[in-house]
């Protein structure tokens, strides 16, 4: 007959022997982990979660970063365009003037025979005719072409609008300094020059700035190119504009014939 052999084992030998079990089997599969690419296999679900999950966070964080960058130019330039304004007498809440002297028209700067021909030629008969000391400001044609849009206030419409192709020069209407040269999302590249007698005039729409803030131009000088940038432009032209102490008047009540 087979007799069945007893074995007796004490709890403590029992839970020693399966602590030692647990103890191997952990440090094989960590030295596995460790040691064999066999981690990639096991956890690839999850590492490929944690990859796309890291992607989208850069994703964020770099348009975080742009978005911040836009807001910030976007203040800036209306920031720019504010001080523009004042300068215009627009805004009857002047700061500080020291802010602005830099900013402002010195006559004894340029002589006037420093720009173009016809510049030269304008200004002769204007001492020939005012006199060396008036103070008259005349405003000639910015551009070329034919007006396509009149001045009208009721429809917002600020200035008129010069049937232009891209790339047409733009020329200084008067004797002035640049206040702002910059783009801005409705107008697109917009220049806007300060002239004496409370007098500012502005080009908008246009493809190419060909002057700086802070830049003296003389009457005629060529200071952008004409385009069809910004939103609020159906095509390529020209939209000039001038103000006066803060008002818009018709250009054409002021531009020699």
């Amino acid at each position: 007959m087979l007799r069945t052999k007893r074995y007796k084992v004490s709890l403590a030998r029992l839970l020693f022997i399966i602590l030692w079990y647990s103890f191997t089997i952990a440090i094989i599969t960590i030295t596995i982990l460790a040691l064999t690419p066999a981690k990639k296999w096991i956890f690839f679900i999850e590492n490929e979660e944690l990859v796309v999950q890291e992607k989208r966070i850069k994703n964020l964080e770099r348009q975080i970063y742009t978005l911040t960058q836009e807001i910030n130019e976007i203040a800036a330039t209306n920031k720019k365009l504010k001080y523009a304004l004042i300068l215009a007498g627009a805004d009857s809440t002047k700061p500080d003037s020291s802010i602005y002297d830099s900013l402002r028209i010195d006559e004894s700067v340029r002589k006037p025979n420093q720009g173009s021909i016809f510049a030269s030629v304008y200004y002769f008969f204007k001492n020939l005719f005012f006199g060396k000391d008036s103070t008259e400001t005349v405003f000639i044609r910015p551009t070329a072409g034919f007006i396509t849009r009149g001045f009208n206030p009721a429809e917002g419409h600020l200035g008129v609008d010069y049937s232009v192709n891209t790339g047409e020069p733009v020329y200084a209407a008067a004797k002035g300094l640049v206040i702002f040269a910059d783009y801005t999302a409705d107008y697109g590249n917009t220049i806007i020059l300060q002239h004496v007698n409370g007098y500012i005039s502005v080009y908008k729409h246009c493809s190419v700035l060909l002057k700086k803030e802070r830049e003296k131009v003389l009457q005629g000088e060529i200071i952008a190119l004409s385009g069809n940038t910004g939103i609020k432009t159906t095509g390529p032209h020209l939209h000039f504009e001038i103000w006066k102490n803060g008002k818009p008047i018709d250009p054409k009540n002021l531009l020699i014939k």
